[in-house]
């Protein structure tokens, strides 16, 4: 009877943890409305300025196409400034296509959907996280 009484501690006290754990930071759902056709998927990736268009994501996710649209979720995201970039992997390589001149072959897009001539900048694509969870449109 001991050892049940403790097994079931043991467990209520993990389920616990867990359910703190989960809640550590905000939750960021990420919506691109007009992916071109069903090919590949389109990548994901969470940055901060040391990070944006530098390095591997903080977070990273990937998402099927499903009638143009793709949907991704960022969960247990810390108050900070960050930004998203999404590209469509058409060819599944896990990485944008480049032509010769340097263009992109594949589409992208980045959060706040400023696309100007060039790479996408930092200080136009951050936004804050806080307290409440975010909901973003990228459009590429």
């Amino acid at each position: 009877m001991k050892t049940l009484a403790v097994l079931i501690a043991i467990l209520i006290s993990n389920f616990i943890a867990q359910a703190q754990e989960e809640n550590k930071g905000i939750t960021i759902t990420v919506m691109v409305p007009n992916v071109t056709s069903s090919e590949g998927e389109v990548i994901f990736g969470l940055y901060d300025e040391d990070t944006f268009m530098k390095a591997a994501p903080i977070q990273g996710q990937k998402s099927k196409i499903i009638d143009g649209k793709a949907k991704i979720t960022f969960i247990n995201v810390p108050e900070g400034t960050f930004a998203i970039s999404c590209f469509h992997d058409k060819n599944g390589n896990n990485s944008m296509d480049f032509e010769d001149n340097g263009m992109p072959k594949e589409n992208y897009g980045v959060s706040n959907n400023n696309l100007s001539y060039g790479p996408p900048m930092w200080g136009e694509a951050k936004f804050e996280v806080s307290t409440e969870d975010l909901n973003f449109e990228i459009k590429m």
